[in-house]
């Protein structure tokens, strides 16, 4: 995969407690993905995505998982990562949550619009393109978005999710599905081979 966001936790400080960490780490990173890595209650299998709004690569593939949740009709679960090196990505990403307050359809229609126009958002000028985007849709947009910082939480609940599992860059895309032996979840490395990726968890390979 060329032009991935590359993802450095600085919050890990590995100089403590090494020798559990070294015990601990062949194990607790695959059991996280076993609990994260599931298709939402009813489906059999889903697309899950983590991604920033200002990485290039997560807007290159958005179309394509986008997509193949169409074409399998299989649902796309997408969890906001936003990267400490962008500078505009988390504050959009907080407006991608507050408009996920009218729907999720919603949420994610901004999500896309960011991918849309992202090289022409900067700091300055966010604000103004989600505006318009709310206006086009008829909805208001409050002069503070997240007063309470609850919708930055909920996006600190996608990146932990995203670090318990071990997510490096941006996208970081899974087909998942329910079962519960054998490959139940594949991180889609090469794009190109998503489809059959999917085909492959239908049929319980």
């Amino acid at each position: 995969m060329i032009g991935v966001c590359i993802y450095m936790n600085m919050t890990k400080n590995v100089a403590l407690f090494p020798f559990l960490l070294m015990l601990l780490a062949p194990f607790a990173p695959a059991q996280d993905a076993q609990d994260v890595l599931r298709p939402p209650k009813g489906s059999q299998v889903a697309l899950v995505v983590f991604e920033d709004l200002q990485c290039p690569d997560c807007r290159r593939a958005a179309p394509l998982v986008a997509e193949a949740g169409r074409t399998y009709k299989i649902p796309v679960v997408r969890h906001d990562f936003p990267l400490p090196m962008h500078n505009w990505s988390l504050q959009a990403a907080i407006i991608a949550r507050y408009f996920d307050k009218t729907s999720k359809l919603m949420g994610n229609t901004f999500r896309d619009y960011c991918f849309e126009h992202q090289l022409e958002i900067t700091p300055d000028n966010l604000r103004g393109f989600a505006e318009k985007f709310a206006a086009e849709h008829k909805l208001t947009l409050p002069f503070v978005v997240d007063p309470d910082g609850k919708l930055q939480d909920l996006i600190n609940v996608d990146k932990n999710l995203g670090n318990r599992i071990g997510i490096e860059h941006t996208p970081t895309i899974y087909v998942v599905s329910n079962r519960r032996s054998g490959k139940p979840f594949v991180e889609v490395v090469d794009r190109t081979q998503l489809f059959q990726l999917i085909d492959s968890m239908k049929r319980g390979e």
